[in-house]
């Protein structure tokens, strides 16, 4: 599994005028409108929401066009998009983006199946087009800088990395459980700081408030003696994004929230230097680079599908109350 420099969502490094659309101007919809429409090299030329009210006003307000049917937007000549809309309809609007010979960025997951992954993974290939999955905290400043401390080898080799990632529910998710909702963020930090796949998994879950599971704590296997633990909720009063990474010869512990590494070991305690920035604009900015240099991107749709795999795994080892081996 590869990673990206860190320096490689750098604005000055994109050379064209890319034409990008959003389709989908729900709550983190609009967090791509607004990073796009102030983005050097990037022309927005279009929204797309099927709430015509809301999608409008938005347009107005950051001067672009309107359109609740997003085919009609693709038709404008765009180079890239994010698609920003329900899980369930990741995989027409990819394929159809695909069709018209646009770069896309979907958000996590990347599909409801592996079986719609797959099929997404394959148009992008066939059309000769980016598929970037948006695991957003991949490009937190504090986990590109754990990344650079795991690969020096500061901490030695890494046998454990724990998250918790808890907080109160969000009334508007209502179609996929924590596992996917947001425990998909940590199972593939996990992998991707460990630089490899997830091999089994063995998850503890239930539904108290919610009609899909609303807690869990999952164990991951990579390999046969490197582990993973992800903790996440929708329970806790207060939003808590934690991670520990154990090494050998040391102890990192991770804030993505406050963007902060401390390094713990035998004779010091040190913070790490961490430059803050917003994620979000970290990763479309490196989207809209991918787009316009011919950058295979990092997470890619392969990347998405594992992420996917894993947590669909979770949700059937609490269902049947067994260890699932991934990919099998």
């Amino acid at each position: 599994m590869s990673s990206f420099p860190a320096t490689a969502f750098s604005e000055q490094e994109v050379r064209l005028l890319i034409r990008v659309g959003v389709i989908g101007t729900g709550a983190m919809g609009q967090n791509h409108v607004r990073i796009y429409s102030d983005m050097n090299g990037v022309e927005l030329a279009g929204i797309s929401d099927v709430d015509q009210k809301r999608v409008e006003a938005m347009a107005t307000q950051f001067k672009t066009k309107a359109f609740t049917d997003y085919k009609k937007m693709l038709a404008e000549g765009l180079d890239a998009v994010s698609v920003v809309v329900p899980t369930k309809l990741h995989k027409q609007v990819v394929l159809d983006a695909l069709e018209a010979g646009v770069h896309v960025l979907v958000e996590k997951p990347i599909a409801d199946t592996t079986e719609n992954a797959d099929l997404m993974i394959a148009a992008a290939k066939n059309a000769g087009k980016i598929l970037m999955v948006g695991h957003i905290e991949r490009f937190n400043p504090a986990v590109i800088k754990l990344k650079e401390i795991i690969n020096s080898g500061i901490l030695g080799k890494i046998v454990s990395i724990s998250t918790k990632r808890v907080g109160p529910y969000n009334p508007r998710i209502r179609d996929v459980g924590v596992i996917l909702d947001i425990g998909v963020h940590d199972i593939d930090v996990i992998s991707y700081l460990y630089g490899k796949k997830i091999n089994s998994v063995y998850a503890i879950a239930g539904a108290d408030i919610h009609s899909f599971e609303d807690h869990a704590s999952i164990i991951l296997r990579m390999d046969h003696n490197f582990a993973g633990v992800v903790e996440t909720n929708w329970l806790t009063p207060h939003k808590v994004r934690q991670l520990t990474a154990i090494g050998v010869k040391g102890v990192a512990y991770l804030d993505y929230i406050n963007q902060t590494v401390q390094l713990h070991d035998n004779e010091w305690i040190r913070k790490a230097k961490v430059e803050q920035s917003e994620p979000l604009k970290n990763e479309l900015t490196y989207f809209i680079d991918c787009a316009a240099n011919g950058k295979n991107p990092n997470p890619c749709g392969e990347d998405g599908k594992h992420a996917l795999e894993v947590a669909m795994a979770a949700i059937k080892s609490y269902e049947e109350e067994r260890l699932i081996e991934v990919g099998l």
